[in-house]
């Protein structure tokens, strides 16, 4: 009953972590976006049919904490493009494996974007791929590969997924 318990009480906190990861983003709080991150971090936006065929080609690559502060910087400073909001749904986590204190967990995500016309569309669906570790007392991801169902991203792919 202990291990079920503990299980239940991971599942819980990861969820947890996934639903202030997606609330910052939805949020406008980008800022706040790296530090869901360890500082030795990977995050990567890829299509599902490059994933599917072992292409390493992701349209969106950082290999650590400082690339993703460097790229809410550029998204707040040098990056044009259309005002918008983004609204995720995420379902289905799951914990797929806990090993040598890292957890990897599988779920899905749709994200709705709103863009100035007032328009709502399905912009994107796809894959939680989460490594996730203890530091300093908290959750946080060691990596996230976002990898999309979609054919095509149909605008600027500028806020992270």
């Amino acid at each position: 009953m202990t291990t079920q318990l503990q299980r239940l009480q991971l599942w819980t906190e990861l969820l947890e972590l996934q639903h202030r990861y997606v609330s910052a983003l939805d949020t406008n709080r980008l800022e706040d976006w790296p530090g869901f991150f360890v500082e030795d971090c990977r995050y990567e936006i890829i299509p599902k049919e490059n994933f599917d065929a072992g292409f390493p080609a992701p349209i969106v690559y950082c290999r650590n904490a400082g690339m993703l502060r460097d790229r809410v910087l550029s998204l707040r400073h040098a990056n044009i493009f259309e005002d918008h909001a983004y609204r995720h749904a995420t379902s289905g986590l799951v914990i797929t494996s806990v090993e040598d204190d890292v957890v990897r967990t599988q779920s899905s995500y749709i994200v709705v974007i709103t863009g100035q016309a007032g328009d709502s569309t399905v912009y994107q669906a796809g894959t939680y791929l989460d490594e996730v570790v203890q530091h300093e007392g908290e959750w946080r991801y060691r990596s996230k590969r976002v990898v999309y169902d979609t054919l095509r991203v149909p605008t600027l792919l500028a806020t992270p997924i």
